[in-house]
């Protein structure tokens, strides 16, 4: 373990996809500011190349991600199996945030169910391909069962009432950079 790779490959893509979660950590240019560390999953990420991937991002009580990328656009994508065969694979490389209406976000949405609480694309280039042994990740069960709440939440609101509660939770990150 602990190899770099040139680039993403089928049989990585392979066990990109068959992840159920996965983490993406940015952080902002000041050194004060806070770190941050979103989980994810469903059926949201795609590999679009072999130095590209691109997800589908829900609405959430913050905008860290985003705020972040539109900074600096540095990013750090985490998978880590959680099955027999340890493993974590992480991407580095630089994000952007693709709004509705963009030619990217509907290739990526395209790719995915859709859901009604999507917000944004995000695209990272790959700039770093590495894994790494994972001996230290529990062995889990794992149910990949969709939680219904974010999308039980979002089709309660309705489209206008999505747009209030971005307007009130994601217009700026806890350090204050602009989110939406």
């Amino acid at each position: 373990m602990g190899k770099v790779f040139d680039s993403i490959d089928e049989q990585l893509r392979r066990w990109i996809d068959a992840q159920p979660m996965w983490f993406v950590a940015t952080a902002p240019l000041d050194a004060d500011g806070r770190v941050n560390v979103s989980p994810r999953g469903g059926d949201s990420l795609s590999v679009l190349g072999a130095h590209r991937v691109g997800w589908v991002d829900f609405t959430g009580s913050g905008i860290e991600t985003i705020a972040h990328l539109r900074e600096n656009g540095r990013a750090c994508v985490m998978f880590a199996s959680f099955d027999l065969r340890p493993r974590i694979v992480r991407l580095h490389g630089r994000g952007q945030v693709h709004w509705p209406g963009t030619a990217v976000f509907e290739e990526v949405t395209a790719l995915h169910p859709p859901h009604p609480s999507t917000r944004a694309v995000i695209t990272v280039d790959v700039e770093r391909i590495s894994d790494s042994c994972g001996w230290g990740v529990p062995v889990m069960d794992v149910v990949t069962d969709e939680r219904e709440l974010l999308r039980q939440f979002a089709e309660k609101k309705g489209p206008d009432g999505m747009d209030v509660y971005r307007a009130q939770k994601n217009t700026s990150s806890i350090d204050g950079l602009p989110g939406l």
